[in-house]
């Protein structure tokens, strides 16, 4: 018997979005998503219990602001004091590790999926997923979007609005779509 779709998304392979598997573990996230993002502040605490549970790993002092959004929640990992400001979407079909002390601004977005480029695989729901680590201290200024297969280096600088299609050394800065390292001064 073959690998399950779900097996296939955790290997890095190709596989189907459109699959009955796949479609529970995201109710389960959304629900999670939404206790966090509707519960009130004082009793959410940095992260709501749910969507604490569902995640790979998380360690003390995570805070998430809401809103939040994630298509599973089993595939993040957040190391200690990482902060999520509003509006943060993670689409973790794929392992996303942030590191400790790491920032993201507001509305910052990581995909790790990858539509197929053939559009009548496409309409299938064909993608694969790609691994997003980011390392200790990273700062990721708001609206940047991160791809999948991306790895930012201990202290780098996300600059806003930034296009991350490529990896970023440690304690470089970079900007632009698509990001460039910023030239020394």
């Amino acid at each position: 018997m073959g690998l399950s779709e779900r097996q296939k998304m955790a290997a890095g392979e190709w596989y189907c979005c459109f699959d009955a598997e796949l479609d529970a573990l995201r109710v389960l996230a959304r629900e999670a998503v939404h206790q966090h993002n509707t519960m009130p502040p004082g009793q959410r605490g940095g992260i709501g219990p749910a969507l604490s549970m569902l995640f790979a790993g998380v360690a003390d002092r995570v805070f998430i602001e809401a809103p939040f959004h994630c298509a599973y929640g089993m595939n993040i990992s957040l190391g200690p004091r990482v902060y999520l400001n509003a509006g943060c979407t993670i689409l973790d079909t794929a392992p996303v590790r942030i590191g400790e002390g790491s920032m993201l601004g507001p509305g910052v977005h990581i995909y790790c999926a990858e539509h197929h480029k053939d559009p009548t695989q496409r309409r299938t729901g064909l993608e694969i997923a790609r691994p997003v680590e980011i390392g200790r201290d990273v700062w990721i200024g708001g609206g940047a979007i991160i791809l999948g297969g991306v790895t930012i280096g201990d202290g780098a600088i996300v600059g806003a609005g930034a296009v991350v299609t490529r990896n970023v050394d440690a304690g470089t800065t970079v900007i632009g779509n698509p990001a460039r390292a910023l030239a020394a001064r």
